[in-house]
């Protein structure tokens, strides 16, 4: 069991490790792409054990472009920060112009 949670791990961050800068996917979109559609979480819970990985996390959201794995990031908006400096815009925790931002791996690998 171990095993098979450390492999989806590392195929998630091979995923999100993908990502373009100034884009944004959803934990659900990686689940999906990789096949197991109903593993949101698993990838929520996949980003948050992505520090020190070279992952870049702070581009994935939640499938209505919601910050709601900011507070697992160093600082009060430290995710906020990241993707404003990448040129997405983010207001009350929420990425405007998230369809023009988002990315899905399912249609672009």
């Amino acid at each position: 069991m171990q095993q098979e949670t450390l492999n989806f791990f590392d195929k998630v961050y091979e995923v999100a490790k993908l990502i373009p800068y100034g884009r944004v996917t959803s934990y659900g979109a990686i689940a999906k792409h990789l096949g197991a559609a109903r593993s949101a979480r698993m990838v929520g819970y996949a980003m948050n054990g992505s520090v020190g990985k070279d992952v870049p996390a702070h581009r994935v959201v939640n499938r209505k472009g919601l910050l709601t794995g900011k507070h697992h990031f160093d600082g009060t908006n430290l995710m906020q920060q990241l993707l404003e400096s990448e040129g997405i815009k983010v207001k009350d925790n929420q990425i405007q112009n998230f369809d023009k931002v988002y990315w899905d791996p399912s249609k672009e690998l």
